[in-house]
């Protein structure tokens, strides 16, 4: 068995390929680092790096086992992160952030009952913007994200809203005053882009490259935030898919809000990175799906009560 040392300085060295910056990101001296890898190279029995006095590369051996060794460790630490947090049971802080303000008022019902829970466990709930809310997922600065899906690479679930999705458009388009339109039309006008920040899956879901039929989508102009991409809209740069809420949530005087009737509903819920994952964020995902399922049994129980009273009581359905 290789001791933890041994193994922190391969795979330091192996992202590093540089001795001085292992050394140093280790806190260790540069002949330490030297004297590990010379030691490890004779238990494998061949050269693991490639050193000249300029470069250090990986050998065949060594990217081999670099890459085989690397998500063994990942596991073990996390595993280990999640004995610790067991043992600690829910308590600390847990930052908790939503993109976009109609899943704001969810969050918090979600975030009440997490907390009448967990007395001993502090939320902190922030807001982040579509440039930033993958990098804060990332870098361990928000624990749990409250975001529509897909969110490529990262763990999802349960849904908290699920909405129709409906096509922005400016408020003079000769598409504002249909009472719905068809996917098929972000073939005839440009559409206005996502951030590069956002993920692969999502820009196909939302803004995709071609329609149903495989007619290609011109791509407009791109927006750092949800509001400017509107802005985008209602200055005639392109057209944008959105969920309904848009239209309660970003109700302006130049735009208009047309449903599509043959587009799938944008689910939403919480994000988070699994490897991050730990007593607090699986706490919160458990509430999460707790307030899920009791929203779905009152509308259970209201739909229930509209049939039972019939058109006979003066009862309308939702619209």
């Amino acid at each position: 068995m290789w001791e933890r040392v041994e193994v922190e300085v391969f795979l330091a060295l192996a992202e590093e390929l540089h001795f001085g910056r292992t050394a140093e990101r280790l806190g260790l001296t540069t002949g330490r680092v030297s004297q590990v890898v010379r030691k490890l190279e004779r238990r494998v029995g061949g050269p693991l790096f490639e050193r000249t006095s300029r470069s250090v590369r990986l050998t065949a051996v060594g990217g081999q086992l670099a890459q085989e060794l690397a998500p063994a460790v990942e596991a073990v630490e996390l595993a280990l992160r999640r004995a610790v947090d067991a043992g600690r049971g829910v308590t600390g802080e847990l930052r908790v952030a939503f993109l976009g303000e109609f899943v704001a008022p969810v969050l918090l019902k979600v975030a009440a009952l997490f907390t009448e829970r967990h007395p001993d466990c502090r939320v902190d709930v922030r807001e982040v913007q579509l440039f930033n809310s993958r990098t804060s997922l990332e870098d361990g600065s928000v624990d749990v994200l409250v975001a529509s899906f897909p969110f490529d690479g990262m763990a999802n679930g349960p849904a908290l809203l699920t909405e129709r999705r409906a096509l922005a458009v400016p408020a003079g388009h000769p598409l504002a005053g249909r009472e719905s339109v068809s996917l098929e039309v972000l073939g005839d006008h440009p559409v206005v882009q996502y951030p590069p920040a956002t993920s692969a899956g999502f820009k196909r879901d939302r803004t995709p490259d071609r329609t149903p039929s495989g007619r290609p989508v011109t791509k407009g102009p791109e927006g750092s935030t949800f509001s400017e991409m509107l802005s985008l809209v209602a200055m005639g740069k392109g057209v944008l898919p959105v969920g309904e809420h848009a239209r309660r949530y970003y109700p302006r005087p130049d735009l208009a809000y047309v449903p599509l009737c043959d587009a799938a509903p944008i689910r939403r819920g919480p994000v988070w990175v699994e490897a991050h994952a730990n007593a607090r964020i699986r706490a919160f995902v458990q509430a999460a799906a707790d307030v899920a399922a009791a929203d779905v049994a009152a509308a259970d129980v209201a739909a229930a009560h509209v049939a039972a009273a019939g058109p006979a009581a003066g009862v309308l359905p939702p619209g």
